[in-house]
């Protein structure tokens, strides 16, 4: 197997030259040569070069696909025989994004590890974006989200699983809470802290502000670390959004008010996403069981870290 496949799968895995050379375990250098030769080989770049990384191109994306591909079919023609072998045993990596949901994985993950001891978990929780880019090249082998924020990629199937309901909340003694009625109007007039600018709820948040002609970038705060969130609202009077099922909790009521009054956001509909030209594994399927056996479970509010926003 040419290694230059090996070092530019690891490049659009790791998103660096730098990362990529750690995991592979070579140099910088050698990463950077490898890759400059492929590029000159195929006849077009791979890769973006920033100072905040490296990101695929178009056709960088398709590259890469086959690519992985190529080395996991490799990878599955030079292991032992299927009898002989624990098809689950392994690392299974998931990506959750935005990774303020990671709380949701909790029940699902016990679950798989005690009917499939030799599964290793690598939880790699980003942007929705970024885990989109890693499930397409083959950096993660499945990924928790947004149906809706998935449904735009033909080259994804959705595997959807029950949502949770989001709302709008406060900080005790805000003014808003003074009104009889909460109107978009109302709500345009203070800051919002939204976990995502992407679906569901980015649009939605969006289009209180462009409905009166309020820029509104210069009033979202797009923050997917729920404790730093519910620490914003509470030192201001920023707007934020919460999971109904933790907005329940006494400690959350002692601090926090929600907006009843305001309409209400759209039902959060959760999936699990795989790429559709590849068969998933067997750790795969045995994590989307345990997510929908799990789904009710998983709609309770959990008092650790609080991370239960949607």
């Amino acid at each position: 197997m040419d290694s230059r496949l090996i070092y530019v799968v690891a490049v659009a895995r790791a998103g660096s030259f730098t990362a990529a050379a750690e995991a592979v375990g070579v140099t910088q250098s050698a990463i950077t040569k490898s890759v400059a030769d492929l590029e000159r080989q195929i006849g077009y770049s791979i890769f973006y070069r920033t100072s905040r990384g490296s990101f695929l191109t178009a056709e960088g994306r398709d590259f890469i696909d086959r690519a992985a591909r190529l080395l996991e079919d490799a990878g599955d023609l030079l292991r032992k025989p299927r009898d002989q072998e624990d098809v689950y045993a392994g690392t299974l990596r998931i990506g959750v994004g935005p990774a303020s949901i990671e709380w949701r994985l909790i029940e699902p993950l016990s679950l798989l590890l005690q009917r499939h001891p030799s599964i290793k978990f690598d939880i790699l929780g980003s942007t929705f974006e970024r885990t989109v880019e890693m499930l397409r090249n083959g950096g993660i082998d499945v990924a928790l989200g947004f149906d809706a924020a998935f449904s735009e990629w033909s080259d994804i199937r959705r595997e959807p699983i029950s949502g949770v309901q989001s709302i709008h909340f406060v900080r005790r003694g805000h003014p808003i809470l003074e009104r009889e009625t909460i109107t978009s109007s109302d709500l345009a007039e203070f800051d919002f802290v939204s976990p995502s600018d992407g679906r569901p709820y980015g649009a939605v948040i969006r289009k209180i502000y462009e409905d009166e002609g309020i820029e509104w970038r210069r009033r979202v705060h797009i923050i997917d670390y729920f404790p730093l969130a519910r620490r914003i609202v509470a030192r201001s009077n920023a707007i934020g959004v919460v999971a109904a099922p933790y907005a329940t909790l006494p400690s959350f009521q002692a601090r926090f008010a929600i907006l009843d009054k305001a309409a209400g956001l759209p039902p959060s509909l959760m999936c699990c996403a795989i790429r559709k030209r590849w068969e998933p594994k067997p750790a795969v399927r045995a994590f989307i069981k345990a997510v929908r056996e799990t789904q009710a479970a998983a709609l309770e509010p959990h008092t650790g870290s609080g991370v239960v926003q949607a």
